[in-house]
């Protein structure tokens, strides 16, 4: 017979107080996975983002401001003006710069103070004053800033899977995700989002039978074999399913470090395909993060129709009752916590590849720690294109192979 006093000892009453791994989530200067991200270039808005308006960012937890000067040069500087400290957010854009709102100081785009008009002669040593900006260039219709140190810099890359187009493709960016639904701006850590991309049983339970074939049946099909496996470039998701029709289709998806999405089109089901898209994870700080997108397509607006759908709508559209009826990727991960309890997780064996990553993480971040070069950073501008291999192949009906 049970005793009762015993079970009652295995009540919540005793839980342990629970703890998130604080190296994998926390992206503040100075920490693990924050120096690791300022080893590469990281998309800080669209090229549209940039103009003579002001634009308040945060990224990496690092309050900043984004403009275009006069010349189309974009700039990115901390938001605190080096005089007193008014937001340069309030400023505005003209011949000498990004101007202060308070005193009028002026900034270039690199930081150099070119004009303090409340002083004699225009500040006798004004060169002396240096307003803290970050390098940005511009590329595939975004706006990238590098945010580590000097002496690390690494080469912007090019991406195959946007420079080996095929007639009739053009480069198109967006500013949110085009995976699971979800606001613009996501207010849980980055890396419950990043690590679920690897997590490729979610997409039978969550997206096939809670949401409703959110993507197409195929993909939401339960998989006959699943192998993970580490790349050259990160963590990499081999699933092999059949269709409906019969046709065995195998589906390379994948993740690259530091925070590159790599998943070929889940609205596309059993057709050969190679990789048109890549997400960048963008974290704003611990508890925010935002997904920039860019895509091959052949109409415009084509990577906005990507976007899945919960109970047949956009996420935005959906009423509360529809969000717990239909669940997708914000529902599950957002409802982990703000940042999950890593302490309270059991994990099982379909969980490999997430465990791979994390491990993968901490490994690069401690490379980092000791002074060396994360895997995927290029020095070399002979070797700046980068190749993934992910896709989807599919055999035909019958084929056994």
């Amino acid at each position: 017979m049970t005793d009762p006093a015993a079970e009652l000892t295995t009540s919540a009453y005793y839980r342990k107080p629970p703890t998130h791994i604080h190296e994998l989530t926390a992206v503040g200067r100075g920490t693990p996975m924050g120096e690791l991200l300022r080893r590469y270039w990281q998309p800080v808005g669209l090229v549209a983002d940039a103009t003579e308006v002001p634009r308040k960012l945060k990224v990496l937890g690092e309050d900043l401001v984004l403009f275009r000067d006069r010349a189309g040069q974009s700039g990115l500087v901390h938001e605190r003006c080096a005089h007193r400290g008014a937001s340069l957010y309030y400023g505005k854009v003209d011949e000498a710069g990004l101007r202060c709102c308070y005193h009028g100081w002026a900034f270039d785009t690199q930081g150099h103070c070119t004009d303090q008009p409340c002083e004699p002669e225009g500040g006798k040593a004004r060169h002396t004053i240096r307003q803290p900006w970050y390098p940005v260039q511009e590329r595939y219709g975004l706006i990238w800033a590098y945010m580590g140190p000097a002496e690390k810099l690494p080469i912007l890359p090019r991406y195959s899977v946007f420079e080996d187009l095929e007639p009739g493709e053009f480069i198109e960016a967006d500013d949110r995700s085009i995976g699971g639904g979800g606001p613009v701006i996501c207010d849980f850590n980055w890396f419950q989002h990043f690590e679920n991309v690897v997590d490729t049983y979610h997409v039978v339970v969550l997206h096939g039978w809670f949401s409703g074939d959110q993507f197409v049946k195929d993909n939401t099909a339960m998989p006959e074999k699943v192998e993970f496996s580490r790349s050259a470039y990160g963590i990499r998701v081999t699933s092999a399913r059949r269709s409906e029709s019969g046709q065995k289709f195998i589906r390379r998806s994948g993740v690259a470090v530091p925070n590159l999405r790599l998943v070929p089109n889940p609205r596309a089901g059993a057709q050969t395909r190679r990789l048109e898209s890549i997400g960048f994870v963008l974290p704003l700080d611990d508890t925010h993060f935002r997904v920039y997108t860019v895509a091959r397509v052949k109409q415009r607006g084509e990577l906005t129709s990507y976007r899945s759908r919960q109970n047949g709508k956009l996420w935005e559209d959906l009423t509360e009752a529809e969000h717990q009826r239909y669940p997708g990727d914000y529902e599950a991960q957002k409802s982990q916590g703000d940042i999950t309890w890593h302490s309270d997780e059991h994990f099982g064996t379909t969980d490999l590849g997430i465990s791979m990553l994390r491990r993968l993480m901490k490994e690069q971040a401690a490379v980092v720690a000791q002074g060396g070069d994360p895997m995927g950073v290029i020095r070399d501008p002979a070797k700046d294109m980068v190749r993934f291999e992910e896709s989807v192949e599919v055999d035909q009906p019958g084929d056994q192979a």
